[in-house]
């Protein structure tokens, strides 16, 4: 794997996928500037991180606060000098059809999942050009695929990052390298979020969904964090952009 010694930021990452990258990432070698809204678990992680010898700051952002992107990247080169890769992962989701979302669902979902994207290319973009070099890896989701029942809003802003993936590639040919997973059901806080509100028991419930998984189980953060060191690597190299699938063959499983 060619993933060592890069500068990389990783967004969302104290949970989840995020957190599963920043760990593998810095466990590969690199440099990890890992960021979220979770401050005293971003604390946690990084003083736990540097005791394990792993080059790894926290710094407390709100991807869709643009002065707080700012600092985020100022940081980042403030401390190496350079920022060689960006995986776009903060995520938000809430429940719903297009008749019941309110001004507060819309403003968070396309907020986190959209703005978010664009203030950080914005802010990131720059430094990329001016390095002559970088990658950037957005998270979407088969969501983007897929239409989940209740899930309008989730769905249409993960399709917009397919759409933004392919612009990127475009907009910064031989400069910046763009590209996308797409996770399917992966075991994190999000997926056992969705969960309130059913008869059935949790751990119950989620079993039986991965017995429908053509893997039969459920993906966990260290399954995404893998391809995502890949995509991010110079082995990936022509990969650019384009997504790949995280779903374990849901996309494959027929309507009956």
């Amino acid at each position: 794997m060619s993933l060592t010694d890069k500068v990389i930021i990783v967004t969302g990452g104290t949970s989840g996928i995020g957190e599963g990258c920043t760990r593998h990432f810095a466990e590969l070698g690199n440099k990890v500037v890992f960021a979220s809204i979770q401050a005293d678990k971003g604390a946690e992680m990084q003083q736990e991180l540097h005791a394990a010898g792993h080059d790894a700051p926290f710094v407390e952002t709100d991807v869709t606060d643009d002065a707080g992107v700012a600092n985020l990247v100022k940081e980042s080169l403030a401390t190496y000098g350079r920022i060689d890769c960006l995986m776009r992962n903060a995520g938000a989701w809430r429940e719903g059809k297009v008749t019941d979302f309110s001004d507060d669902d819309y403003n968070l979902i396309f907020g986190v999942n959209v703005r978010g994207n664009f203030l950080l290319l914005k802010h990131i973009v720059p430094v990329m050009e001016q390095q002559g070099k970088g990658t950037i890896l957005i998270t979407s989701s088969v969501a983007a695929f897929i239409g989940f029942p209740a899930h309008a809003l989730y769905c249409a802003s993960k399709a917009s990052l397919e759409a933004l993936i392919r612009c990127m590639a475009t907009d910064y040919p031989g400069v910046i390298r763009t590209v996308g997973i797409c996770p399917g059901t992966i075991d994190t806080p999000m997926l056992r979020a969705s969960c309130a509100g059913w008869d059935i028991p949790e751990d119950e419930l989620l079993a039986d969904v991965a017995k429908k998984v053509p893997v039969r189980r459920l993906g966990s953060p260290e399954d995404v964090a893998k391809a995502a060191a890949f995509l991010l690597s110079d082995d990936a190299g022509y990969i650019n952009g384009s997504s790949i699938m995280m779903e374990g063959g849901t996309l494959a499983l027929p309507p009956w």
